[in-house]
């Protein structure tokens, strides 16, 4: 089956010149397929302004390792009965000279389609190995530390034997390390299967992010080697006053106790979403009720000195 993307312009509204009208035509079309393809789109100044916009920021995001803009924040977890942390997320950041504090939700997506993940999603894991293994030679007490693993990344052939290479290299506890993926993974499961096996023989725990959002299956949830699964943080948000809420977060606790797998509630942000989440008996939870995502320095200075 043979499918078209289409771009389309107008004369004279667009230009009155030939040859331009097909370059924005073809720009409109360029758009076409970054929707997905297999549709239409009109030339629009805004269009445009937002593609131009796309292609530099790609061009900053290529230098971005090379001009140090890339830094990671942690934020904790925390034990929601003993009210202790027991682990961190570690959190990609970009701040770069001409697009200032770009949000994850921007930069994630374009470094997918680019390409660049790789390059991006490597440097992460390593500068967070490093920084487990300078936490452990000041002598702080060891903590897990999650990483969010793209499943671009996941397709490649390689990663885990650079992953067992980098955790050896750092000499840090693979049991200690463990690695985010989302629900979108679970499309793709005969794909990365052997993947997330090799994954798992390594010691690396395997964690579900954002579940409850995206495409769920129980009888993947069971195949797949994972150890955690992460309530998203939407049914969080509303939980004093939805009921419904409610009973999707106590499902996943069913699901987790169940698989024995162990439950993240994300996204907590106040005493009366944590009261629930201990009367349900929810074992972990992050939040900025806890911290916000903080630099490295600081994180020392307030969790683990």
């Amino acid at each position: 089956m043979i499918t078209a993307s289409i771009g389309i312009s107008f004369y004279p509204e667009n230009s009155d010149n030939p040859e331009e009208l097909i370059s924005i035509a073809d720009t409109a079309m360029y758009y076409a397929k970054l929707k997905g393809k297999n549709n239409y789109q009109f030339y629009t100044v805004e269009l445009k302004e937002k593609l131009e916009k796309k292609m530099s920021m790609e061009t900053e995001l290529r230098n971005a390792i090379l001009n140090n803009e890339l830094y990671l924040h942690y934020q904790p977890k925390f034990n929601l009965c003993a009210n202790e942390m027991i682990g961190m997320e570690a959190l990609l950041r970009w701040e770069n000279a001409k697009f200032g504090n770009v949000p994850p939700v921007e930069f994630i997506p374009l470094a997918e389609e680019t390409g660049l993940i790789h390059s991006i999603g490597d440097w992460v894991i390593l500068q967070a190995l490093e920084q487990m293994w300078e936490w452990k030679r000041k002598g702080y007490r060891s903590m897990k530390v999650s990483v969010n693993l793209s499943l671009v990344q996941l397709r490649q052939l390689d990663f885990g034997k650079k992953l067992a290479k980098a955790i050896e290299a750092y000499d840090v506890d693979p049991t200690l390390f463990e690695l985010e993926i989302t629900e979108s993974v679970m499309e793709n499961v005969a794909e990365i299967l052997p993947t997330l096996e090799e994954i798992k023989s390594i010691g690396v725990g395997i964690s579900i992010d954002d579940f409850g959002t995206g495409f769920s299956s129980l009888s993947y949830l069971k195949s797949l080697p994972i150890d955690t699964i992460k309530i998203d943080r939407s049914f969080i948000l509303d939980l004093i006053h939805n009921k419904d809420d409610e009973a999707i977060v106590k499902s996943i606790l069913n699901i987790g106790n169940n698989l024995n797998l162990s439950v993240v509630a994300e996204g907590i942000e106040t005493v009366e979403q944590l009261n629930i989440l201990k009367e349900l008996e929810c074992p972990i939870g992050q939040g900025f009720y806890f911290s916000k995502p903080l630099s490295a320095v600081d994180f020392e200075e307030k969790f683990l000195k």
